[in-house]
């Protein structure tokens, strides 16, 4: 006796799987826009707080890392254009 297998979901092509994370990435950069709304309260709200100050360190870090892998640029070549 043979089992049937039902049709397995076809594997999404590289233009469709590309349109679906570009969506992503622009949702989350939506959502980063609002944190970063939510951040500049919160920083006005308590100007002493290096805590709020260190963590716009830290996404700034990872940006700059995004930027470096997604351009080809080295990170030195980031760290310059926005040092201009």
């Amino acid at each position: 006796m043979t089992t049937r297998r039902n049709n397995p979901t076809p594997e999404p092509t590289a233009a469709e799987m590309y349109a679906a994370r570009r969506n992503d990435i622009d949702r989350l950069l939506d959502v980063l826009a609002m944190e970063l709304d939510k951040h500049d309260e919160q920083a006005k709200a308590d100007p002493t707080n290096w805590g709020i100050t260190g963590n716009l360190g830290k996404v700034r870090s990872d940006l700059m890392d995004t930027v470096a892998f997604l351009s080809g640029m080295d990170r030195e070549d980031v760290e310059r254009f926005l040092a201009e």
